[in-house]
């Protein structure tokens, strides 16, 4: 997977006509409020702890700290080994007086390495703070932490069971945690995943549809000879490849947005062999769940065609995060955060994106209805995996009432 911190923004669903404006609760806003400074302890506390993904040592004092935070709130945790790259997933519940039942979701792991935190500790300077993860996705560990902290100070419990998970692998794919978040996922009626949103796209945005990763490999066997003795005799690896290459690069659907793009190649050993072996590999996005099929089965058919006679050639198409697609649960629940955010007096944009994030694993193919999934709740940021990663000091506040008043809004 690749994290919102690398995805380029793909589209905004066009914003329908703003909600009649109603005023905010009061009660809630006053306790977003109030969230604000401890929100900032919280998040220095998180982003000043290495946690790059396979970080054992710093996972594990993240994990420490969160478990005892969300047992402080009430919950009864779980942990589960996300054995891929060592640490832990945390699963916390709180049974309500409602029947609703709720999940919040994001993952504690960054892309920054050991000793990073120590000399980019956490800092705030013109209305950002700064750190390594301080937004993908610590901004998102916090805001689920206060998010509690509200609820509490609310006295609000009445959905039928609020579930939170914290994972440690997302960032190399969570291929430890997956499972435990399609299988938790299926019992929810909604879910809430909280990566960041955009300050580089100039509105505030939630995402309701996110593009799935599929991994491309196209390979040739051809037949090594002199380049300059016997060229005639072998089998050019090299421009098979280059001749299947063009061959592939209409596989994508712009009306579905699919899109593959052939990124590496490798072939040939020395300037005066003729290639034996090449090789490409391709990043295939997509929002429709179909298309992995049919991706495969039209380049396996393709790929009949030689221009050097007497190679072999293969493609295959590893899957990576799948998709979450449109769907209409995930659309309604994606207005009424807009309805939400109107009472702030700010629009809110509904984003689909060019790349995937655990709400894809949340999605459950065969109950596209249930449960609903809205993405990008977390801090709004920006520069995400890079040494500038900031995270909007402004955005807090809203951020942390509009998740509040979601899950209170969604357990009714």
């Amino acid at each position: 997977m690749r994290s919102l911190a690398s995805l380029a923004l793909a589209l905004f669903v066009a914003l329908a006509p703003r909600p009649a404006l109603a005023a905010p609760d009061e009660a809630v806003l006053a306790a977003a409020k109030a969230q604000d400074g401890p929100y900032r302890e919280t998040l220095k506390g998180l982003v000043d702890v290495d946690t790059g993904t396979g970080d054992v040592a710093g996972l594990s004092k993240v994990e420490a700290v969160l478990k005892a935070r969300l047992e402080a709130a009430g919950l009864a945790v779980s942990t589960r080994a996300a054995p891929a790259f060592g640490g832990n997933t945390l699963v916390g519940t709180r049974s309500g007086t409602g029947t609703r039942k709720i999940m919040l979701l994001v993952h504690y792991d960054t892309v920054f390495g050991t000793g990073d935190a120590a000399k980019r500790p956490y800092t705030e300077r013109d209305g950002r703070a700064y750190g390594p993860g301080v937004a993908d996705a610590k901004g998102g560990v916090a805001m689920i932490l206060h998010v509690l902290a509200a609820l509490e100070a609310l006295r609000f419990d009445g959905y039928g069971a609020l579930t939170v998970m914290f994972n440690p692998d997302e960032e190399r794919g969570s291929r430890g945690s997956r499972d435990a978040i399609a299988e938790i996922a299926r019992d929810q009626d909604v879910v809430l995943s909280f990566e960041p949103s955009f300050a580089e796209a100039g509105i505030d945005a939630v995402t309701v549809a996110t593009k799935g990763i599929n991994y491309a490999s196209l390979t040739v066997k051809g037949r090594a000879s002199h380049a300059g003795g016997a060229p005639e005799a072998g089998r050019n690896a090299v421009v098979e490849l280059a001749h299947q290459i063009l061959q592939l690069q209409d596989l994508g659907d712009s009306a579905k947005g699919t899109s593959l793009h052939w990124t590496v190649i490798h072939g040939g050993t020395k300037p005066n062999i003729i290639p034996e072996d090449a090789r490409a590999e391709g990043d295939m996005r997509y929002f429709v769940p179909d298309e992995y099929d049919r991706v495969l089965t039209q380049a396996r058919r393709i790929i009949g065609a030689h221009r050097v006679p007497d190679t072999q050639v293969t493609f295959d198409l590893a899957k990576g995060r799948p998709p979450l697609p449109r769907n209409p649960a995930t659309k309604a629940l994606g207005e009424r955060a807009r309805a939400i955010y109107a009472e702030l007096g700010t629009p809110l944009a509904l984003a689909e994106i060019g790349g995937g994030t655990d709400a894809g694993y949340a999605f459950q193919p065969d109950s596209p209805a249930k449960p609903a999934i809205l993405e990008s709740l977390g801090i709004v940021g920006g520069h995400y995996h890079s040494a500038d990663e900031f995270a909007v000091l402004a955005s807090i506040t809203p951020r942390l009432y509009l998740a509040t008043r979601l899950v209170m809004e969604v357990s009714r």
